[in-house]
């Protein structure tokens, strides 16, 4: 991370005075001030570099503050309580984070940083996902642990450009690969054009990559990329998600990260999860069963008792839930097993590896809101010693296990009612985010789809 005293950064990263040197000698000419909105989607303003030295960077940046209670088509929504006509939809304050500083590799004389978000009396907006998630780091900190997290993200690839899948409806597309190539180097070394591009842009932008591979449906990819703490790792992750879909589109090509782009395999996005003392020495492995450390085994109980009333924060889409198939090797029983992938909580590593793998979020997954919601349920876990459930052996898919709610209304009732999340998070922020669930809600079911065409326009 960025040292704001020295200006001085990890490689990859900038600090400030590599900056104000690279804006002086003409080799960075824009900074890119961005936030992350309720959607995971980066937003945000493109400013001369001069004027973000001298303005921005003490000052921060103003944006309406619609940006957090919109819709994903940018329509202004009735109903939120921190912005509306009634209050003028005034702005926030976008304030960077220098230890985000960092260069956007393809994009020319381009550098990024993100920001929190404050009102203008200075109060910080907890609605920000980024603020949701520096609340809970907190909390855990007040108990003597750092969270540590990877996300991995799959995402599927088309050999049309955005324009031309805009165009087609979304239908009829491409996809970059014919057949399964899941592990296969054959075929996607006929990817590596773009895939490639990808894991080089990151690289140069401080992130590290840890590998790229084919899987199972056409056209799906994943890269993943070496973990972090928490609000880095979700810095990162945004960040990636942004910059594939650039650098694709650079080179002719498409990619969705939707959680269920058709009846194939969906696109998930595992988060590997592991704590520390605030020393850095790790704290879940211990002389207990399985290798367990009595912290570990309130740390995993936690996660299973928040799982379903926090699902929300996982599966956030009306998409989300389509993923959630018996034997789809996405979970529906809400166990944990030693690495069994038919589990929602995946138990891999040993030692100072340990870690426990959530399977539930999808690529469509806000990771700080997921990130959030994941350290809200360890703390639950520790807090109370909840006691560990037995281990599930075999195939979860057809045990009796509780499950993982299974579309949008469920999540947004459960999160309404949940303790753990109106303690953890407040009212304000449930309140804003059932609400969303509400806006996505209504424009679904006031949808016409063409599921409904092709099954009732001749037929019935």
């Amino acid at each position: 991370m960025t040292n704001q005293t020295t200006g001085t950064s990890a490689q990859g990263q900038l600090g400030v005075d590599e900056l104000r040197d690279l804006v002086a000698s003409g080799d960075i000419d824009t900074v890119v001030v961005a936030i992350t909105d309720s959607m995971g989607r980066l937003q945000g303003k493109r400013c001369g570099a001069r004027s973000f030295l001298e303005d921005v960077l003490g000052h921060g940046a103003e944006g309406c503050n619609y940006l957090l209670s919109v819709d994903v088509e940018m329509n202004t929504i009735d109903g939120y309580s921190m912005s509306s006509w009634a209050n003028g939809y005034g702005d926030m304050v976008m304030r960077p984070d220098v230890s985000t500083l960092r260069r956007v590799p393809w994009l020319e004389g381009t550098a990024m940083i993100q920001c929190d978000i404050f009102w203008l009396d200075g109060r910080p907006v907890s609605q920000s996902p980024r603020q949701i998630l520096r609340a809970q780091i907190e909390r855990l900190e007040a108990l003597g642990y750092r969270a540590h997290i990877g996300t991995e993200l799959e995402f599927i690839m088309f050999d049309d450009t955005y324009e031309e899948a805009w165009d087609k409806k979304y239908e009829g597309l491409t996809p970059s690969t014919r057949y399964n190539v899941d592990y296969s180097l054959l075929a996607t070394a006929r990817l590596e054009p773009v895939i490639r591009s990808i894991r080089t842009g990151m690289e140069k932008a401080g992130l590290v990559v840890e590998s790229s591979k084919g899987e199972c449906n056409l056209g799906q990819q994943e890269i993943t990329f070496r973990y972090a703490e928490a609000l880095t790792a979700c810095d990162n992750h945004v960040f990636y998600k942004n910059g594939a879909k650039e650098i694709a589109a650079q080179q002719g090509k498409s990619i969705t990260f939707m959680a269920k782009y058709n009846e194939r395999e969906g696109s998930s996005c595992h988060i590997h999860f592991s704590l520390t003392d605030l020393d850095g020495n790790p704290v879940l492995a211990g002389d207990g069963e399985h290798g367990f450390s009595p912290v570990m085994e309130h740390f995993i109980a936690g996660q299973l008792a928040g799982l379903k009333e926090l699902a929300y924060f996982v599966a956030p889409n009306i998409n989300s839930y389509k993923r959630f198939v018996e034997g789809s090797f996405a979970p529906t029983a809400i166990a944990w097993g030693l690495d069994n992938r038919s589990c929602a909580l995946r138990i891999v590593g040993r030692g100072p590896g340990l870690r426990v793998e959530n399977r539930v979020g999808g690529g469509d997954v806000n990771p700080y809101l997921a990130a959030a919601a994941l350290i809200a349920a360890a703390i639950h876990g520790i807090e109370n010693e909840l006691p560990l459930e037995p281990i599930m052996t075999g195939n979860a898919y057809q045990s009796d296990a509780d499950r993982i709610p299974t579309n949008l209304r469920d999540s947004r009732a459960l999160l309404t009612n949940s303790e753990i999340a109106r303690k953890s998070f407040g009212d304000e922020v449930v309140d804003h985010y059932v609400f969303a669930a509400d806006v996505e809600l209504k424009a679904f079911d006031s949808a016409v789809t063409d599921w409904e065409r092709k099954r009732v326009f001749e037929r019935l």
